[in-house]
């Protein structure tokens, strides 16, 4: 038997509790797994307060990401002790999750868990650091180097904004962070933002062409402020777009994409190829300062998970959110 934070939705209505699941219950698959921590992202957030609909089955057990130890693998490249990563892959929408002591997995899902980083540390990080990496690679393979001017991080104190602020600044670029916490200006400049601006510049409908400003962008939020962002970049620039904290919809025009030649690169982190995972794994754990990512979290216990999720979901939660299993 092992402990899980297991979601469930009939008549009677929807829970999110901590039960005990006999092993024998456990999905399919090539690796089983011990998860030392999970993690609370904005998807998880959804789902274990029901507010989105991201599970396809119920029971599901929540967590789409885990780091933890190998116990049992029939996979080639997996054997009983080695340190994972798993991130994405519809856990916890399709398949029972990582907010549990035991999972059973995919070795094709798995990435090698970096000599740098603990299991802990990996989960401070999450999918929305990884996120916030591939974001990264998007602006450097278009060809941003930080001598380009301003870039613009839109939900700032978010998950995926804190460690993209992070990065960004120590890798040397010019970070103006949005937020709609004003309070949160000093932890968003000890993280490396040059500065600080309040999101209600970006949230309501504007101008198709703006003035131009942001070399380029890294975006969580969507909606009006993904579409004012690309109003605003320069031309040539590039936006990431990796969220939808503010919306899905894009209200838009074509007009910065053909009278600026704007490049809007989607950043998807659940089915993204293991090459692309690992080389963002490898770069995060050279370019992310560990006394920067511990600033930025947050431990709960199992236990605690689900009454986090409320917050996070509420907007009081800044930075990341690490589970301890």
């Amino acid at each position: 038997m092992f402990k899980a934070l297991q979601l469930n939705k009939s008549e009677a209505g929807f829970s999110a509790t901590v039960v005990n699941i006999d092993e024998a219950q456990l999905p399919a698959g090539d690796v089983l797994a011990q998860v030392d921590y999970s993690t609370l992202n904005y998807k998880d957030g959804l789902a274990i307060t029901n507010k989105g609909p991201v599970v396809r089955t119920w029971p599901m057990v929540a967590g789409i990401d885990g780091a933890g130890t190998v116990l049992e693998s029939t996979h080639a490249a997996w054997k009983a002790g080695d340190k994972f990563i798993h991130n994405g892959w519809g856990l916890g929408e399709t398949r029972w999750g990582l907010m549990a002591e035991r999972a059973r997995l995919q070795g094709d899902w798995l990435v090698k868990l970096p000599k740098a980083f603990s299991t802990r540390q990996a989960m401070a990080i999450g999918t929305a650091g990884y996120t916030a990496m591939l974001c990264v690679l998007a602006l450097e393979k278009h060809g941003l180097t930080p001598g380009d001017g301003e870039v613009l991080v839109t939900g700032a104190t978010g998950g995926v904004g804190s460690v993209a602020v992070a990065l960004l600044g120590k890798l040397g670029y010019k970070v103006v962070a949005a937020t709609g916490k004003a309070s949160e200006e000093s932890y968003l400049k000890q993280l490396g933002a040059a500065s600080v601006i309040d999101r209600q510049e970006l949230a309501a409908a504007g101008k198709p062409l703006q003035k131009e400003r942001w070399a380029a962008v890294v975006d969580a939020v969507g909606s009006h402020t993904l579409v004012n962002a690309c109003a605003q970049t320069r031309y040539g620039g590039v936006v990431a777009a990796c969220g939808l904290a503010q919306g899905a919809d894009f209200p838009a025009t074509v007009m910065p994409f053909i009278l600026r030649g704007l490049t809007l690169a989607g950043i998807d982190s659940v089915m993204a190829p293991l090459a692309r995972r690992q080389a963002a794994w490898d770069r995060l754990a050279v370019d992310l300062d560990p006394v920067k990512l511990e600033a930025i979290v947050e431990e709960v216990s199992l236990d605690k998970a689900a009454e986090k999720a409320a917050d996070l979901m509420a907007g009081k939660v800044r930075g990341r959110i690490v589970v301890k299993i």
